[in-house]
C-alpha cells in the first residue's frame, strides 16, 4: 500500500484512545491508520496568537500525527461558524438552525488554504491523501490549485442533504464542485450518495454514467458507498476487559433487577434526546406496570459549548429530565439518570453490555457507531435489543434492530415495550444477524474499500453497492 494521508478537521493521537469523549472518527481512523502506517494531519484543536504554519509532529503507537494550530478568528469562523452553525444544521435537515454569514464562509475558506498551504510540502508522489468530512470539503480544490497531482480521496461522515435544502446554501453550486477535485468521494449510505447524484444531476447537469463515474466539465469523478464500521477486534477485546467486566457488574448492582435502557450520545441536536425522552415518558405513562421495574441511564457529553444552540439544547434536557423524573419517580426510584459527562470507552463497553435495551434514536445521522459498539458489547447467549432510528445510516445495515420514527413518541414507546419483552430466542436471532453485519464490515473492511477505490487503476471495477 502507498502511504496513506489522512486528514481530518481535528487529530486526536491513538494513545487517547481510552480516553472520554473521543468520537467514532476518531477511533476508526487510529485503527486504519494502524494499519496503514500513515500521517494524520489537521488541527491540534489550540488556539495560536498568529498564524505560523508550524506543523508538530508526534508519534504514538505506531500511528504519526502533524498538527498545526489556528488562529482565535479561524477557529471562530471556519469551525464554530461555517462549519456547525451553517454546514451542520443544514447537512442534519435543520435549516431553522442555520446561520448563513458571509465572514463564516469567508473563514471556511481561509482555514481551508491554510490546511494546502502546511499540508502540500508534506507530500511525496505517490501518497494517498484522504480527506475527511464537510470541515474540509473544499481542500481537494485548493491542493490540486497548488499543483499536487496525487490520487486525492474524500469521505462525508455526515449526510448529504436533499436538493431542496442544499439550495438555501449561498454559493452551494461552489461548494458542490469543489467536489470534482477529488478522484473519489464516499458517502456512508446510497440514500446519501443518491441526494449528492440528484443535485449534481438536477444543478450542473452532470453525467452519471453506467460505471458509476460522474463526469461534470471535463472532470470525472466515481462515488461511492462506503458505511463506516467499528474496530470490531480491538472492542472485543476491551468489552472483556477487567474494567469493563467492572463497570458491567457494578451497572448491574446499581441496577437493583431493574431492566437498564442506554442511551449514548453526544450531546446534539440531531441526536433527538428531547424527543428520545419523550418516548421514554409515553411508555412510563402507557405501560404503569413497568414503573420501578426499568430505569433510562442517558449519558449525553457536553459538545460545542460556545454555540448557543448546544447550550439550549443542555438547559431544554435537563427541564425535561427533570419533570419526567417528578412525573413518576419514588422514594426508591428514580426513572431517568441523567450524566452530562463522558467515559473511556472500556468502560462504556461495560455499560454497554450491562444494558437490556440500546436506544439509538437521532433524527438525522450520517452513521451512528454507538449503535454497532452495542451489538458488539452483547452477551451473546443473552444479548440486549437495539432501537435504531430509521434515519440513521447504521439502519440500512442493522436492519435486524427495532426501528422507529425517532418523531413518535408512541412508536418508541412500542418499541421499547417490545424490547424488554422480546422472548430470548429472538432476541438472539435478531442479535446474530446484526453481529455479522458488525463483524463482516468493520474498519478495516471500510478502510480497504475506500483506499482501494482510491488506489485503483481501473476505476470501472470498483463495486459501488453496499449492504441493506
Amino acid at each position: 500500500m502507498n502511504r496513506l494521508i489522512v486528514v481530518s478537521n481535528r487529530v486526536q493521537p491513538p494513545m487517547e484512545e481510552g480516553s472520554a469523549n473521543q468520537g467514532g472518527l476518531a477511533v476508526a481512523l487510529s485503527a486504519a491508520l494502524r494499519e496503514s502506517n500513515g500521517i494524520w494531519f489537521g488541527w491540534s484543536g489550540d488556539e495560536a496568537g498568529n498564524f505560523t504554519g508550524h506543523i508538530d509532529f508526534q508519534r504514538h503507537h505506531g500511528v504519526t500525527t502533524a498538527t498545526i494550530d489556528l488562529e482565535a478568528q479561524d477557529i471562530d469562523e471556519y469551525y464554530n461558524g461555517y462549519a456547525n452553525r451553517t454546514l451542520w444544521p443544514l447537512f442534519h435537515d435543520r435549516i431553522d438552525l442555520a446561520e448563513f454569514q458571509r465572514e463564516f464562509e469567508g473563514g471556511y475558506e481561509r482555514a481551508n488554504r491554510r490546511f494546502a498551504d502546511t499540508l502540500s510540502p508534506l507530500l511525496q508522489p505517490d501518497d494517498l491523501i484522504w480527506i475527511h468530512d464537510y470541515h474540509l470539503i473544499p481542500l481537494g480544490r485548493d491542493l490540486r490549485r497548488m499543483g499536487v497531482g496525487n490520487r486525492l480521496g474524500f469521505f462525508l461522515h455526515i449526510p448529504w442533504p436533499p436538493t431542496r435544502l442544499l439550495l438555501s446554501l449561498p454559493h452551494h453550486r461552489e461548494l458542490v464542485e469543489s467536489l470534482f477535485f477529488y478522484d473519489v468521494v464516499g458517502f456512508q449510505t446510497q440514500d446519501w450518495l443518491d441526494s449528492f447524484l440528484h443535485y449534481v444531476q438536477t444543478k450542473l447537469n452532470a453525467e452519471v454514467r453506467e460505471d458509476g463515474t460522474i463526469l461534470h466539465e471535463g472532470r470525472v469523478l466515481r462515488a461511492i458507498a462506503c458505511p463506516i464500521g467499528i474496530d470490531r477486534a480491538e472492542f472485543q477485546e476491551m468489552v472483556e476487559s477487567e474494567e469493563a467486566l467492572v463497570a458491567c457488574r457494578a451497572m448491574e448492582k446499581s441496577a437493583d433487577g431493574r431492566a437498564m435502557i442506554l442511551g449514548v450520545d453526544r450531546l446534539d441536536y440531531s441526536k433527538g434526546l428531547q424527543d428520545r425522552f419523550l418516548g421514554y415518558q409515553r411508555f412510563l405513562a402507557t405501560h404503569p406496570e413497568m414503573l420501578e421495574r426499568v430505569f433510562l441511564l442517558q449519558i449525553a457529553p457536553p459538545s460545542r459549548e460556545n454555540v448557543g444552540s448546544y447550550q439550549e439544547i443542555r438547559a431544554q434536557l435537563d427541564a425535561l429530565s427533570g419533570h419526567i423524573n417528578g412525573e413518576f419517580a419514588s422514594v426508591e426510584w428514580v426513572p431517568i439518570r441523567y450524566v452530562n459527562k463522558g467515559y473511556p470507552r472500556e468502560k462504556l463497553a461495560g455499560i454497554y453490555r450491562a444494558a437490556r435495551v440500546g436506544l439509538v434514536t437521532p433524527l438525522r445521522d450520517g452513521m451512528n457507531l454507538v449503535a454497532k459498539e452495542y451489538i458488539a458489547a452483547q452477551n451473546p447467549e443473552d444479548p440486549g435489543v437495539l432501537i435504531l432510528s430509521s434515519f440513521a445510516g447504521a439502519a440500512r445495515q442493522l436492519t435486524q434492530a427495532l426501528l422507529v420514527n425517532p418523531h413518535s413518541a408512541d412508536d418508541v414507546a412500542d418499541a421499547i415495550a417490545r424490547a424488554l419483552t422480546m422472548p430470548k430466542e429472538e432476541r438472539i436471532a435478531r442479535w446474530r444477524a446484526s453481529m455479522d453485519v458488525v463483524e463482516r464490515e468493520d474498519v478495516t473492511w471500510w478502510l480497504r474499500r475506500f483506499v482501494g477505490a482510491l488506489a485503483a487503476t481501473d476505476e470501472a471495477s470498483i463495486p459501488v453497492e453496499t449492504t441493506g
